[in-house]
């Protein structure tokens, strides 16, 4: 069995990974973990994107510590600093890049930034970057019904088709401080609690919906499958 730990930013990614990501990997060989990006005592609450020093540190000394090991984020784009010290790397060039090519630059950003400050031997397959364009929320778009049922409310599933028919993807639900996917959910359903009805909205939802609707995510949940094997996406 292969094993990978899973950075994360936040409790919704966190649950997401432990409570869906995990069970499903082990059936292809691959036994994961979550953990949060940075130090608990450096975080002034569980969640929010660390500056890329931190979370740079994080990622190398797990990487360094355990060579038989494999590595992969879930993060927001949006949510990534892109200037002052904190800067993640390609953020900022990304912004002028094609909407369909800025995870995936950010993402090469990362891989070539790890690659060279683990030096020649490391094998850059075990680091897995995976950048989400939008929040975590946007993935539950892939199945609305299922996602208005999960969290108690199946007469907003008729809303929720019709933010997600505005996009060719779940994955493009626009991201600003009144568009952002929790934003769009708050705004349908006062008391929103991101952590524990996204959990149970990813649960209800599954990962063949997302993988079906979100071609981003597809790519890299298939390169964590393909671990065990040895096969990985190339696009990865």
């Amino acid at each position: 069995m292969k094993r990978l730990l899973v950075h994360v930013e936040g409790g919704s990614e966190e649950a997401f990974v432990n409570k869906l990501l995990c069970p499903h990997l082990v059936a292809h060989g691959v036994l994961a973990s979550a953990r949060l990006l940075g130090h608990r005592r450096e975080r002034s609450r569980r969640g929010g994107i660390v500056g890329w020093p931190k979370a740079r540190g994080d990622l190398l000394r797990h990487l360094k510590k355990d060579h038989r090991l494999h590595v992969t984020t879930i993060v927001d784009y949006y949510g990534l600093p892109q200037s002052g010290k904190g800067a993640w790397p390609g953020r900022r060039q990304a912004a002028s890049a094609p909407f369909p090519d800025r995870a995936d630059f950010v993402e090469e950003a990362l891989r070539q930034d790890v690659d060279e400050a683990m030096g020649s031997d490391f094998v850059s397959s075990r680091f897995v970057p995976f950048v989400m364009m939008h929040e975590f929320e946007a993935l539950l778009f892939s199945d609305c019904q299922a996602f208005a049922n999960a969290i108690g409310r199946p007469a907003l599933a008729t809303r929720f088709q019709a933010i997600r028919d505005q996009f060719s993807s779940p994955e493009e639900i626009n991201d600003s401080q009144t568009t952002a996917p929790s934003k769009r959910l708050a705004a349908l359903l006062p008391g929103y609690s991101k952590t524990r009805r996204a959990e149970l909205a990813a649960l209800a939802v599954g990962l063949d919906a997302m993988r079906s609707e979100c071609p981003h995510f597809r790519s890299w949940l298939e390169s964590l499958e393909g671990l065990s094997s040895g096969v990985t996406n190339p696009s990865q």
